[in-house]
């Protein structure tokens, strides 16, 4: 039996869906009902949530960065591990790569392909009865795609609440939800989004504050009704990161924390081990790792007690002079020459490599990415072609003189040029994988 479904999607990021989707999720948790989430495009914290949530691991399903194949077999795997899928929207509903139909990354993608129904959320502070010409603009932008609910967000009072729901129900929509404005249920946030699960103070007394606040202020009995069967057929695997050694050394803890779900979890199906290590507690990766992999993270947030963690540095020499060595964004920082933090001061990093950047000239770099590799590596094989994305806000300030790693392009397929860095068994690139290309 397939689990049903649907998607919790929005005008634009900022408008509650984060937390209108936790909330669904651990209510129907505390309720003992089986539910699992699931997000659409790259990113990293809110599947956090979601498990936090649920108990059950999040998943991403990115239908730019994966082929049909690898997006169908993840979520056939979600939905047999649970008897509902709430996937939450990234971004806008409909925002994704122009000119690629079926594969923009938007969530509306995998609402036509899987054909489940959208729960739309509305901030609608400043606004009453427009909101309804929001809603019936979503309605009828795409046939295939149905909006079969609205929750209004952050109303103001009863009036506001009665004013914009029944036009929006005058338009043919339910609103199956009306949530008031509560600068208790949002969630905090830094330059790289929300401040993660793992992070947050009280985290389970938040996630149940916004349960209360679900059981309170949704009929989650209709929103579980509007829900339709999730069944993707095929279960291939075969376009997945395959893992890059069989004992990998993982970096895990406040500094480094940005591994995707669906690669730790694809690594260890096919038999690799991961160990975790912990470089702000000055630990060395284990000497019977044959890869280690520094993941992306906010080391721009540790960087003094990174530069000072000696075990930490000389274990990473030595394991480097012998064994696979690949960092992501904040890895890739790490393996650099210095790191300048967001007060101006430089700390010495691994050196491994030999560029250097900053965070104190923050500029944002966000988007799909193509990648090329230009040499073997942990992500692959020279020539292969890699999918994913990068976000963040710090530079490289000085490129050294190492090997370039890859040829990017972005998401519609326009050169960006050669990036990364390659050194004997180093490697590291801001490039943060998702999938075979």
């Amino acid at each position: 039996m397939s689990a049903r479904g649907l998607i919790i999607g929005a005008p634009r990021s900022g408008s509650g869906k984060t937390s209108v989707t936790i909330g669904i999720l651990r209510a129907l948790a505390r309720r003992g009902l089986s539910v699992g989430g699931a997000k659409s495009g790259p990113d990293y914290i809110d599947p956090g949530f979601h498990h936090a949530a649920t108990g059950r691991p999040g998943v991403n399903l990115d239908s730019w960065a994966m082929s049909p194949a690898l997006l169908n077999a993840l979520a056939a795997n979600a939905a047999s591990q649970a008897d509902m899928i709430v996937l939450e929207s990234a971004m806008g509903l409909f925002d994704g790569i122009p000119g690629a139909p079926g594969r923009s990354g938007s969530a509306a993608d995998l609402a036509r392909l899987y054909g489940l129904p959208v729960l739309l959320v509305l901030d609608v502070s400043g606004q009453s009865q427009t909101a309804a010409a929001i809603a019936k603009g979503f309605a009828t932008y795409d046939p295939q795609v149905r909006i079969a609910g609205v929750v209004l967000n952050r109303l103001g009072s009863e009036r506001h609440l009665r004013l914009a729901g029944e036009a929006i129900e005058a338009i043919g929509l339910p609103v199956v939800g009306a949530v008031m404005r509560d600068t208790a249920l949002a969630l905090p946030e830094r330059h790289l989004g929300l401040v993660q699960a793992g992070e947050h103070a009280d985290l389970m007394a938040h996630l149940d504050r916004l349960a209360d606040m679900a059981e309170r202020s949704l009929d989650l009995e209709a929103i579980m009704a509007l829900m339709t069967p999730l069944a993707p057929r095929g279960i291939d695997f075969s376009d997945a990161l395959p893992p890059p050694g069989q004992r990998i050394a993982l970096a895990q803890d406040a500094a480094f924390t940005f591994v995707y779900p669906h690669v730790a979890a694809h690594w260890r199906k096919a038999g690799a081990e991961i160990v975790p290590f912990s470089p702000l507690a000055d630990e060395a990766p284990r000497d019977d790792c044959d890869t280690c992999w520094l993941p992306g993270g906010y080391p721009e947030l540790h960087a003094g007690t990174l530069a000072a963690a000696q075990n930490f540095r000389a274990g990473m020499r030595a394991f480097a002079a012998t064994r696979p060595v690949h960092g992501e964004c904040g890895g890739f920082m790490a393996l650099g020459e210095t790191l300048v933090d967001a007060d101006g001061e430089t700390h010495e990093m691994l050196g491994l490599l030999g560029h250097s950047t900053s965070f104190a000239r923050r500029k944002m770099n966000l988007g799909y990415r193509q990648a090329t590799l230009l040499a073997d590596c942990p992500l692959g094989q020279k020539g292969m072609l890699v999918r994913g994305h990068e976000f963040h806000y710090a530079q490289v300030v000085s490129h050294g003189s190492d090997e370039k790693l890859a040829a990017l392009a972005d998401g519609q397929g326009n050169p960006l040029g050669a990036a990364g860095g390659r050194r004997g068994h180093v490697s590291g690139t801001f490039f943060h994988a998702i999938a075979r290309g």
